[in-house]
């Protein structure tokens, strides 16, 4: 069975005072539409960006990502 990476995105969003979209984009210097893409699991980030979101949040970045059978 092939693997996929899930998130944790726009629950963490909302948990973190509602972020928007806009916000993260903005505090991890990618656009919107790029997040948009990755909260939907339809672009997989570089590493980089994906450890710039776990940390926006404060969290691990296995508790942001997943890799995992579909």
């Amino acid at each position: 069975m092939a693997k996929v990476i899930t998130n944790q995105i726009r629950r963490l969003r909302f948990d973190h005072n509602e972020m928007t979209q806009q916000e993260l984009a903005d505090a991890i210097n990618v656009s919107r539409q790029t997040v948009v893409a990755i909260e939907k699991g339809k672009y997989s980030p570089s590493l980089e960006v994906a450890f710039k979101i776990a940390d926006v949040f404060s969290k691990p970045i296995g508790e942001v990502f997943e890799y995992k059978e579909a």
